[in-house]
């Protein structure tokens, strides 16, 4: 299946009669979530991920990318197979409802939706499970404060992938975030992020990264309530 879909082909494909969902409560009463919001039917025919699925709608192949969220990469992340695991528990072989919030699709062809098994929302189930994080991926932030409560919710229960976050934590040293928090205290806005090379950079509110940094405390990122707290645990403040 190509990876890249043209764009005049998706259209055809979810505008056809039977690729609507039909007389179903399924997907609605989401407060994030317009109940006119179309909905379109698909069999869902493999899973690929934690967060990818590949669906057959009205006898057209897609590929799906749940929007809201990440799930770890199985190339080595972990609870990778973990996550693919619910992911297939949730939507193997059913037929699900796609919504779309407000991308049509991504720069790789794949469809962007909230998915619906019946009458779990699956998105957030993931993220409730800790299989996923709740991650923003603008414009599409319909469901976004729905997806961080869920985090919220699996990390406090030390779910998933926060069962690894919580064993990494550091001992307290003293300070409010001594080391790096997990979870920022209130009013701890420092973001202790770990770019591509390994290079440990934090970014304070105003600067030109700071709304795009997303903290993964697996990866060994950090928060903190101070700038010499990221020092003394070995950030640099970026330059921008």
């Amino acid at each position: 299946m190509k990876a890249r879909i043209a764009a005049e082909d998706m259209r055809t494909a979810t505008e056809t009669p039977s690729s609507r969902a039909t007389g179903t409560a399924t997907a609605r009463g989401v407060d994030c979530i317009s109940d006119h919001a179309r909905r379109e039917e698909a069999a869902v025919t493999k899973v690929i991920d934690g967060d990818t699925i590949e669906v057959d709608e009205g006898g057209v192949p897609f590929r799906v990318r749940y929007v809201g969220m990440d799930a770890p990469e199985l190339a080595g992340e972990p609870m990778a197979a973990e996550s693919l695991a619910a992911n297939r528990k949730l939507v193997e072989g059913k037929r699900i409802v796609m919504i779309r919030d407000q991308s049509e699709a991504d720069r790789y062809g794949r469809l962007l939706r909230f998915v619906f098994a019946g009458d779990t929302f699956v998105n957030d189930e993931l993220v409730r499970l800790g299989m996923a994080r709740a991650t923003p991926f603008p414009p599409d932030l319909s469901c976004q404060a729905e997806f961080a409560a869920a985090q919220s919710e699996a990390l406090q229960a030390g779910r998933g992938l926060w069962t690894i976050v919580l064993s990494l934590t550091p001992p307290d040293g003293g300070g409010a975030c001594a080391g790096g928090c997990v979870t920022p205290p209130a009013g701890c806005r420092i973001k202790g992020n770990i770019n591509s090379s390994g290079e440990k950079i934090f970014h304070v509110p105003g600067g030109k990264f700071y709304d795009n940094t997303l903290i993964e405390p697996e990866k060994g990122e950090r928060w903190f309530c101070t700038e010499a707290e990221a020092v003394d645990a070995g950030w640099r403040k970026s330059k921008q």
